[in-house]
C-alpha cells in the first residue's frame, strides 16, 4: 500500500513521459496513446503455446497438436516484435525496471480482458543465483508484481529454483534451445493451491517454461498457465 501510495504522489508531481516517443503519457502511464496502440498485439494465437497464428486462424497450432506441452495453455497478449522487443532487452540487459513497470501493467490490464478465473499463486521463472547477483533482479519476478498487485494473486517468488547455471537461450541455436532447461529446476516453496500461472518475460520455443511446468506439477499444481509478455514468432 505504500508503494502504491508513493508512486501516485510521484506522478502526481512528475508526470510519465513516454518510454518510446518522450512525449507526456497518458493518464499516469508511461506510454502515450500513439504508441500504445503501436503495441503488437497477440490477436490470434495459439490457445495452447500462444503461438502466433495467421489472421482468423484457431485452434491449436501444428507442433501443440503432434507433441501437447507440460503445461495446459499460455497467454502472452503482445508479440515478440518492435517496440515491446526494445522495451524487454532494455529491462534485462541494461536494468531499465521502469519498463518493468509498463510491461507488467499492460500484462495485467490484457487479463481484464478475458473471463477466466485467477491462478492461486504466480511462480516467476527463477534465475540461477550466478546470474541473479550479476543482472541484480530477477526480470520475471518485476513482471509479475503489478498482475499480482492488480488481481491479488499470491506471488511465490521462491516457488521453483534453478540448480543449474545454464548458457542464455538467446546464445543457443533452436536445438540447443530444447535441451538447455533440461535439469536446470527443482521444486521450491509448497505451492498455495493447485492453479499456478508460471510467469516469463518471452515465449520462444517453450523449452524453460515446459521444463518448468514439469516440475511444477510434480510438486503439486494441476492447472498451469505460462503468463509471458510476448511470445515470439518462431519455433524449432
Amino acid at each position: 500500500m505504500l508503494a502504491t501510495w508513493l508512486t501516485g504522489i510521484q506522478r502526481l508531481i512528475l508526470p510519465p513521459t513516454c518510454l518510446l516517443c518522450g512525449t507526456r503519457g497518458a493518464a499516469g502511464q508511461d506510454l502515450c496513446p500513439g504508441c500504445a496502440a503501436d503495441l503488437p498485439r497477440n490477436a490470434d494465437a495459439c490457445p495452447c503455446c500462444a503461438l502466433p497464428l495467421p489472421a482468423g486462424q484457431a485452434g491449436p497450432c501444428p507442433r501443440c497438436l503432434a507433441h501437447p506441452p507440460s503445461f495446459d495453455r499460455a497467454f502472452a497478449p503482445f508479440r515478440y516484435q518492435t517496440p515491446v522487443d526494445f522495451l524487454i532487452r532494455e529491462l534485462k540487459f541494461r536494468g531499465r525496471l521502469i519498463h518493468a513497470r509498463l510491461l507488467g501493467e499492460r500484462f495485467a490490464a490484457a487479463l481484464t480482458e478475458r473471463a477466466a478465473p485467477p491462478p492461486d499463486c504466480i511462480v516467476p521463472v527463477p534465475l540461477h543465483p550466478r546470474r541473479l547477483r550479476e543482472r541484480g533482479f530477477n526480470q520475471a519476478l518485476e513482471l509479475a508484481r503489478a498482475a499480482a498487485r492488480r488481481w491479488r494473486i499470491p506471488l511465490l517468488p521462491a516457488g521453483l529454483r534453478r540448480i543449474r547455471h545454464t548458457p542464455p537461450q538467446t546464445q543457443l541455436d533452436a536445438r540447443q534451445r530444447l535441451t538447455n532447461p533440461l535439469g536446470a529446476f527443482v521444486p521450491g516453496d509448497a505451492l498455495p493451491g493447485p492453479r499456478v500461472a508460471l510467469m516469463d518475460d518471452v515465449i520462444t520455443t517453450a523449452s524453460t517454461v515446459a521444463e518448468c511446468a514439469r516440475i511444477l506439477r510434480a510438486n503439486g499444481a494441476a492447472d498451469i498457465e505460462i503468463w509471458a509478455i510476448s511470445r515470439a514468432a518462431n519455433t524449432p
